[in-house]
C-alpha cells in the first residue's frame, strides 16, 4: 500500500518543485504538495494549515524553508508524522547577518524590483555547471513569479522568526533522512552533519556535484534516497 508522503517546497518554489520526485516515487507513496500556506507569514500558521488539510499520519520531507516547516509541525503534531526528511535546511535560527541579507531583498521587493531578487539567488541555490541550464532556471524564475512579491515578502519574514530548533531535533523517534548537495552555498553539509548527529539514528546523505536544490538537480539520486528512507 503506498503512503503518505507531504513535500513541502522552499522559498519562491512551488509545487512543480516537486515534479520530478512526484513521478518517480508515485507507486510507493501518495504524494501531497500542499499550497495552503504560501499566503501565511509565520510557520505556526503554516503548519497548522498543512496539518489540516494532511491524512491522519504521512511521511514528511522539506527542502530549505520547507525544512523549518516541517520542523514547526514536527512541534506542533509529531504523532502524526511517520517518517521525517529534512533537506537543504538548518535546525538554527537566523544570524544577524542572514536577516540583514533577507531584509535587503525584502527591501529589493518592496520597491518593486522583486523580479530583480530570482536573479540575485540563482548562484546561491545551484551547483555553479547548472547556471548555464536555462531549463532549468527558467522553471526557478518562473516559480517564483508565481509565488510573487508578496509571498516572497511573507515567506522571508517568517524565515526571520524561526527558532532554533536543535533541541527539538534530539525527540525524533522516527525514520530520518538527512540530505543535501555537496555543494549548497546556502545551508552547507555541516549544517547537515549537525543535524543528523542530533536526530537518533538518522541518515545523512550527500549528493555529489549539487547546489541547494537536489530534487531538480540530481532527481534520480534524490529520489533513489527517497526510496530507501520510505523504505526503512
Amino acid at each position: 500500500m503506498r503512503q503518505p508522503l507531504v513535500l513541502i517546497p522552499g522559498l519562491l518554489l512551488t509545487d512543480d518543485f516537486w515534479r520530478e520526485q512526484v513521478a518517480r516515487l508515485s507507486d510507493v507513496a501518495q504524494c501531497i504538495v500542499p499550497s495552503c500556506h504560501y499566503d501565511m507569514d509565520n510557520f505556526s500558521d503554516m503548519a497548522r494549515a498543512i496539518l489540516a488539510e494532511a491524512p491522519e499520519t504521512f511521511a514528511l520531507c522539506g527542502l530549505s524553508m520547507g525544512g523549518y516547516v516541517a520542523q514547526e509541525i514536527m512541534r506542533q503534531a509529531p504523532q502524526r508524522v511517520t517518517r521525517i526528511a529534512l533537506m537543504d535546511t538548518s535546525a538554527r535560527a537566523d544570524t544577524p547577518e542572514q536577516t540583514e541579507r533577507r531584509r535587503a531583498l525584502i527591501k529589493l521587493g518592496q520597491i518593486g524590483r522583486f523580479r530583480g531578487v530570482t536573479p540575485q539567488l540563482l548562484p546561491v541555490l545551484l551547483h555553479p555547471d547548472n547556471l548555464s541550464n536555462t531549463a532549468l532556471t527558467d522553471r526557478i524564475m518562473a516559480m517564483a513569479e508565481q509565488i510573487g512579491r508578496d509571498g516572497f515578502i511573507r515567506q522571508q519574514t517568517a524565515i526571520i522568526a524561526r527558532p532554533d530548533g536543535r533541541e527539538d531535533l534530539k525527540a525524533y523517534s522516527l525514520p530520518a533522512l538527512v540530505l543535501c548537495g555537496r555543494q549548497d552555498a546556502l545551508t552547507p553539509l555541516e549544517l547537515h552533519e549537525e543535524m543528523a548527529t542530533l536526530i537518533p539514528g538518522a541518515k545523512l546523505t550527500v549528493i555529489e556535484h549539487c547546489g541547494h536544490l537536489p530534487p531538480l538537480e540530481k532527481p534520480d539520486e534524490t529520489a533513489a534516497a527517497l526510496r530507501g528512507w520510505l523504505a526503512a
